[in-house]
């Protein structure tokens, strides 16, 4: 996926500027004399950049075409201020110099860029890598590129790249957030001037643009799934309470129960990850082989395949003919599988198109922009882990 990063390089000084004399050390720790001044003719030819080739700035470009370092930032930044003849001059002088602007640069000077910020929870989900795809293919579809930042679901992290993105007149921002005290805190201090659009969180309309997934839906549809395979004795393994996308997942998962009559119970183990699926694979076995449980549905696909990977280890327990397991997100984690993991499918790629196109619409829109709130649906993919048993 290519993906743009931040050039904190400032603005490079005049050919002639005086030089400092600096003490240098070799790797050893050797000292090295100071570098002899340059010749005046030394100093017109531009720093080599990276593999050896020179590198132009706006103070060779000014002298090769003979014109100010200012006419030459209006070129780039205002062309509609300099008269036509000069402006070719000026261009044809990049030509020869092979000069490529400073994009940081030239969006602080122009006031915004063509560049969408985005940041994600957990690049290590590739949910979010979908969301990424999605999002830099409609950016892409404009001109435009992606920034791609992951937050580790930390609020500091969150912040503080709204923080740069901001600063770095990004056309706009897209944040994913699962918890509810997340939100209120970016809401709090999200930028103002920039658009942001929340994912996989339903906002205050009247605040932001947000694209989400509707959970509930999906946990009701994964706890009807295995009741329409015959599983009568279910469980849902869900995640901590501040996490709204696992609530709303739990209570699709009672709705269906409701309806069916079936037996339920619900455990809630500390986190979502892999590692939290396996202890509770191993809480869970006694009660499958007992066949108090015949059904799992677990809020992630990565507490799936922890589950299925510490039932079917034990070597007494076979998936799906004792219990079945479906997860939720269709991340790797269940497709990837030794024994594929029947999930429910988050449109990834989808959320993040839409998010992307929420941006271009608010900027091109500005001060008639109406926010607006796209719920997606989710679909069940079924696989080895919750086959019908004939």
């Amino acid at each position: 996926m290519g993906i743009s990063t931040l050039d904190g390089e400032a603005a490079r000084g005049t050919a002639g500027s005086r030089e400092l004399k600096r003490i240098k050390k070799d790797r050893r720790g050797r000292m090295l004399c100071p570098a002899e001044p340059r010749t005046r003719r030394e100093q017109d030819v531009p720093e080599p950049a990276a593999g050896g080739r020179a590198r132009a700035g706006i103070a060779d470009v000014a002298a090769l075409a003979g014109v100010s370092q200012g006419t030459v930032s209006n070129v780039l930044n205002h062309p509609d201020r300099v008269a036509a003849k000069t402006r070719d001059k000026v261009r044809r002088a990049m030509d020869m110099l092979d000069y490529v602007p400073n994009g940081l640069a030239r969006s602080l000077a122009a006031g915004s860029s063509q560049a969408l910020g985005l940041v994600v929870s957990d690049l290590g989900n590739s949910v979010f890598v979908d969301i990424a795809r999605g999002a830099e293919q409609t950016a892409e579809s404009t001109g435009g590129t992606l920034l791609l930042a992951n937050s580790d679901g930390r609020l500091e992290r969150e912040a503080s790249y709204l923080a740069v993105f901001a600063q770095s007149r990004v056309s706009g921002i897209l944040i994913t957030l699962n918890d509810a005290g997340h939100y209120a805190a970016i809401s709090r201090i999200a930028p103002s001037g920039t658009p942001v659009v929340m994912l996989n969180h339903r906002a205050d309309p009247g605040r932001f643009c947000s694209v989400s997934v509707d959970d509930e839906l999906g946990g009701y549809l994964a706890t009807r799934h295995l009741i329409e395979t015959g599983r009568r004795r279910l469980v849902f393994v869900g995640g901590p309470d501040k996490l709204a996308p696992i609530q709303q997942r739990a209570r699709g998962f009672r709705r269906a129960v409701a309806e069916s009559g079936v037996s339920a119970i619900e455990v809630v183990p500390p986190w979502i990850n892999r590692a939290d699926g396996w202890r509770i694979g191993a809480d869970l076995a006694g009660r499958v082989i007992d066949g108090d449980a015949d059904g799992i549905v677990a809020s992630t696909d990565l507490l799936a395949a922890g589950i299925v990977q510490s039932l079917a280890g034990r070597g007494d327990i076979q998936i799906p003919r004792d219990v079945a397991i479906i997860g939720y997100d269709n991340n790797q984690a269940a497709w990837d599988s030794p024994l594929p993991i029947s999930t429910v499918m988050q449109p990834g790629h989808e959320m993040g198109s839409v998010g992307a196109a929420m941006v271009a619409d608010e900027v091109e829109e500005s001060g008639e922009h109406v926010h607006r709130c796209a719920v997606l649906s989710p679909k069940v993919l079924v696989r080895d882990s919750s086959m019908k048993i004939a």
